[in-house]
């Protein structure tokens, strides 16, 4: 077995020990080892792989253009850089269950301890786009059965993700969610919740169930509050992409970012990325 498989397997430990305490656990978009070890020295406790991110850091936007390969290489990097347990998006699994199942096998096999997988048709696009449409519920449970019952880990975490809420409503999201609940789903996460009326249909009808939230409309705590089981917080992505956008701008307009905080700033990254133990290393074996 590779030490990459014995990371993914604690790592898989780590995630359903977890998820089994009381309260919520909170995953920040990363979509890179730099961001994910970031996380990992604020104190973050997991990390969520976006699809978003990974196809914006190719300069794709997020509307299925990016292949299983790619994805699994991305996820495997973001595992290889942290301890933290990796919770990825797997967009539909890529095919029908057959396909599904090497999904969750690559996924296992990259040191992931969670993927969901959703209901839309494929080339599927961001939960948060118009024009989505979604599968017959019947062929998107037996993609979460096949899921669940061929994953080599009983600990790797399946999540079922649907998409239904903006070309269907509530009461079809609802049929679905019970529906892969049934298939053997571990969470249950809903997408596209737009406003905190939303959040309260999610809860009213589904809070029985563990479930996932993606977003940022109300305050970590107000989230754990309501009963979510895991949030997948974007704030952090927006952030970013504001902090660079506004930098570049600086940058092309004054000749220069923030300099004084350069030298403090490359220190920080140095440690985080762990330059000094290599040197340390190099002078063990005479490099």
């Amino acid at each position: 077995m590779t030490s990459t498989m014995q990371e993914g397997n604690r790592a898989t430990t780590r995630l359903r020990e977890l998820l089994a305490r009381p309260g919520m656990v909170l995953a920040p978009f990363v979509f890179d080892g730099l961001q994910a070890k970031a996380a990992e020295a604020a104190g973050f406790e997991a990390v969520y792989m976006t699809g978003f991110g990974t196809a914006a850091a190719r300069g794709y936007p997020d509307v299925g253009l990016l292949t299983l390969t790619e994805m699994v290489d991305n996820a495997r990097t973001i595992a290889r850089s942290v301890s933290l347990p990796v919770v990825s998006d797997a967009d539909t699994g890529y095919g029908n269950p057959v396909n599904v199942v090497r999904t969750v096998h690559e996924f296992e096999a990259a040191g992931v301890a969670a993927i969901h997988i959703e209901d839309q048709v494929w080339p599927k696009r961001c939960g948060f786009l118009e024009g989505k449409e979604v599968i017959p519920v019947e062929r998107a449970a037996a993609k979460i059965r096949a899921a669940v019952q061929e994953r080599r880990d009983p600990d790797f975490v399946v999540i079922a993700r649907t998409d239904a809420l903006q070309p269907n409503g509530w009461d079809d999201v609802e049929r679905r969610v019970h529906a892969y609940r049934e298939a053997g789903a571990d969470l249950l996460f809903v997408d596209g919740i737009r406003t905190p009326s939303d959040i309260d249909n999610y809860v009213e009808r589904l809070g029985d169930l563990p479930l996932v939230y993606n977003g940022q409309l109300l305050p970590v705590k107000e989230l754990e509050d309501r009963g979510f089981v895991l949030t997948i917080h974007t704030g952090v992505f927006g952030a970013l992409f504001r902090a660079v956008r506004d930098a570049m701008r600086e940058l092309r307009d004054t000749g220069s970012v923030d300099a004084g905080q350069d030298v403090k700033v490359f220190a920080e990254m140095i440690e985080l990325l762990g330059v000094p133990e290599a040197f340390e290393l190099g002078k063990k074996y005479g490099a």
